[in-house]
């Protein structure tokens, strides 16, 4: 079972836009393929950006709530992991890379900031890339 960190944009794909590069992780996270690490601190900041007016008018009937129990459901809530010898110039974003360091973890993520830096955490065993990339491992 792959142990999976996946950041806020990623998270929007799957729940909210249904992006088809990401297909092949929701159904291993449905059916238990993948293991999702967040912290709190991972789903207050989902919560904060589904209120974003560009996303809450794509959310439908079921608002934020669906989406955030989907967080609930498929992740396992982990304590905010200590800081990673790689600085990401995004500080929203250095949660990400510390917890997927933290537990040797696949890493989701099209952020640009976050992308600079995979080849030098593919050094210590941490895979970083967008689902696109990464979906043979979701298999």
């Amino acid at each position: 079972m792959n142990a999976v960190v996946i950041d806020t944009n990623v998270v929007l794909d799957l729940f909210v836009f249904d992006d088809p590069a990401c297909v092949a992780w929701h159904a291993a996270l449905r059916e238990g393929r993948a293991t999702w690490l967040a912290s709190e601190a991972m789903r207050d900041e989902l919560q904060r950006v589904l209120d974003y007016p560009h996303i809450a008018h794509r959310l439908g009937a079921a608002g934020a709530t669906a989406v955030l129990e989907a967080f609930d459901r498929h992740a396992r809530r982990v304590e905010p992991a200590p800081k990673a010898t790689f600085t990401c110039r995004d500080p929203d974003d250095q949660r990400f890379i510390d917890l997927a360091v933290a537990h040797n973890a696949l890493l989701l993520s099209k952020d640009a900031q976050v992308l600079a830096l995979a080849r030098r955490l593919a050094r210590i065993g941490v895979r970083v890339g967008p689902p696109s990339v990464l979906s043979e491992l979701a298999a």
